[in-house]
């Protein structure tokens, strides 16, 4: 770090917070800055500072443990299926994908074959 004036810990945590709303925002830098009328040389460096001033990890002690999950891929529903056409008696059509819910498409059915009033 250059000599000089110390650094006041007040406008430190202030750059420390708005990093951190940026890293949450999902926006670009840039973007980031204009929205929140910041000077983007100023963002970089208190950013470069910052990242310079924090605690680097103690490489003397062993990584902790990692643990893995298993994991279980469901295949995805074909799309190269066509949904199945039902044309009813009245000539309705409907289009059944082909993960359809049976109990539900017989629900359905009866609901649209009840005689209209």
């Amino acid at each position: 770090m250059p000599q000089g004036k110390p650094r006041d810990p007040r406008k430190a945590e202030h750059w420390r917070r708005l990093i951190e709303r940026w890293r949450r925002s999902g926006r670009s830098v840039r973007d980031f800055c204009e929205h929140n009328g910041i000077a983007l040389p100023s963002f970089y460096a208190w950013r470069r500072r910052l990242q310079q001033d924090a605690p680097r990890p103690d490489v003397s002690q062993p990584p902790e443990a990692v643990t893995f999950l298993p994991v279980h891929v469901q295949p995805e529903p074909s799309d190269q299926q066509p949904p199945l056409e039902l044309v009813l008696g009245n000539g309705r059509c409907l289009r059944i994908p082909p993960c359809f819910d049976a109990n539900a498409l017989r629900a359905l059915l009866a609901v649209l074959e009840e005689p209209s009033c």
